[in-house]
């Protein structure tokens, strides 16, 4: 089912939200058969709750959606949602007072409860389908909605059918769809272009590693966003155990992310000069798998010490963000479902972000609250340098202790995103780990509406 608006107003079904706090007001000014009719249904306008109004015919004259209690609805979002996904198939208006209600909130979580994940099996979203209420700007929504399906459905792919050479396709899709400039190097040819990091993750693949890389828009700032595309990841020579193991199809989630937004900016044609740079690898096992201890140089020439083969995605990161640097973008932004520690911090709902720029944090935050996208600001604290400093080698991808495991990645991206650039660093999970309205269980996007707000105040546009 498209992500989409329905286009016939008239033809649609009076839809009432109505607070819990407000219900008894509502029904006095209803007719005796409208009161009645609600008080014999039990609709006591809750969270979720709905109920269809019939005529003396029993043809439904309008519905009524719950819309809870002020207090119960802060520890959620995408109210409607949850009872958009009960009502019968059919098109639907928001009918009656407005002035409580988080209109353009509502309206894409009513779009996004319409996704479902159905290529290997049946499967369907909400069949109920909104008007887009007026004062909304409807194709920004629509456009919001197809990234964050498109993000969901990379996500959701298992490795089998999602590998670097797959990635690449959704990538070089995308890139046709809205005319961008595309171009991708792979395997050895990484090694000939210095990205040894990139190479030295993804070697022991049959699937060979690649940095992809496009580009769209002439003019306006310059924005960059690198996402994390390690399409599985076993842990390499330090190999995960098999629970730990179970969900690693998402670990390409930072790529999903950012070519989500990527879609967003393009199809709302923002007056940026957008680049999307993804190094796509599988982290497997074979004799030629890069080992603990090993010392790698990086692009940018700093050395790096392994010590845990499973801290991969802060390397090809690594060698993605120098090339990005190199280009001087106003504002370069990675995406990556880096560490375990961010979980244990802020748990799967909440996307902790970095940013040493107090202009770009605030945006970020601001905009997330409007969004209902949530964030975090954690801290680039520099005084944890020294845990990633081994001695051997200028960094370390693993430091011992287990202290502050999501800030000391954030600490090596660091170092490689250049001096001239606003850097920022997304530590995603980019999973629902149980249903919630507008987002069933399975792969999601996260920080992407937060980001795709701030835009305009970040960049000036």
């Amino acid at each position: 089912m498209p992500l989409t608006f329905a286009q016939d107003p008239d033809a649609a079904l009076p839809l009432h939200v109505i607070d819990a706090d407000a219900l008894e007001g509502w029904l006095s000014g209803q007719e005796a058969a409208v009161q009645t009719w609600v008080k014999a249904t039990g609709f006591a306008a809750g969270l979720g709750e709905v109920t269809l109004v019939p005529d003396a015919n029993g043809a439904p004259v309008m519905a009524l959606a719950g819309y809870g209690a002020a207090a119960r609805r802060a520890r959620g979002r995408f109210t409607l949602a949850a009872a958009a996904a009960k009502l019968p198939q059919g098109d639907y208006r928001l009918a009656g007072d407005l002035s409580g209600i988080a209109v353009e909130e509502e309206a894409l979580g009513w779009l996004l409860s319409g996704y479902a994940f159905d290529r290997y099996a049946p499967a369907h979203g909400t069949t109920a389908r909104l008007v887009a209420p007026d004062g909304i700007d409807a194709a920004r929504i629509e456009a919001i909605a197809a990234g964050e399906a498109l993000t969901r459905d990379l996500i959701n792919t298992p490795a089998s059918d999602m590998g670097p050479e797959d990635l690449e396709d959704a990538a070089a899709g995308l890139a046709t769809e809205f005319g961008a400039r595309f171009d991708v190097i792979r395997g050895d040819d990484l090694l000939a272009q210095n990205f040894p990091m990139i190479h030295a993750v993804g070697r022991a693949s049959p699937r060979a590693p690649r940095l992809i890389d496009f580009s769209w828009g002439t003019s306006g700032p310059k924005l960059t966003l690198v996402g994390k595309g390690v399409c599985f990841d076993t842990g390499g020579l330090n190999l995960k155990p098999g629970a730990s193991m179970g969900l690693m199809k998402k670990d390409m989630g930072g790529a999903a992310t950012v070519l989500g937004l990527a879609r967003m900016i393009m199809a709302l044609d923002l007056p940026v000069q957008l680049r999307v740079l993804i190094p796509a690898v599988e982290n497997s096992v074979s004799g030629n798998a890069f080992r603990p201890q090993d010392i790698l140089t990086a692009r940018n020439g700093l050395t790096v010490e392994i010590n845990n083969t499973d801290a991969e995605g802060r390397l090809v990161l690594a060698d993605a963000l120098a090339l990005g640097a190199e280009g001087e973008p106003d504002l370069m932004l990675s995406m990556a479902t880096l560490t375990g520690a961010a979980r244990v911090a802020v748990g799967p709902d909440i996307a902790p972000f970095y940013s040493d720029d107090e202009g770009v944090a605030a945006a970020i935050t601001g905009a997330a609250a409007r969004v209902a996208d949530p964030v975090w600001r954690m801290p680039f604290h520099a005084p944890y340098e020294a845990m990633i400093e081994p001695g051997i080698a200028d960094l370390d991808n693993a430091p011992k202790g287990g202290f502050a495991g999501s800030i000391t990645a954030a600490l090596f991206l660091r170092r490689f995103a250049g001096e001239t650039a606003r850097y920022t660093h997304f530590d995603i999970y980019g999973w629902q780990p149980a249903a919630a309205p507008a987002r069933p269980k399975g792969g999601v996007g996260q920080g992407a509406r937060a980001v795709l707000a701030a835009l305009p105040e970040v960049l000036g546009l």
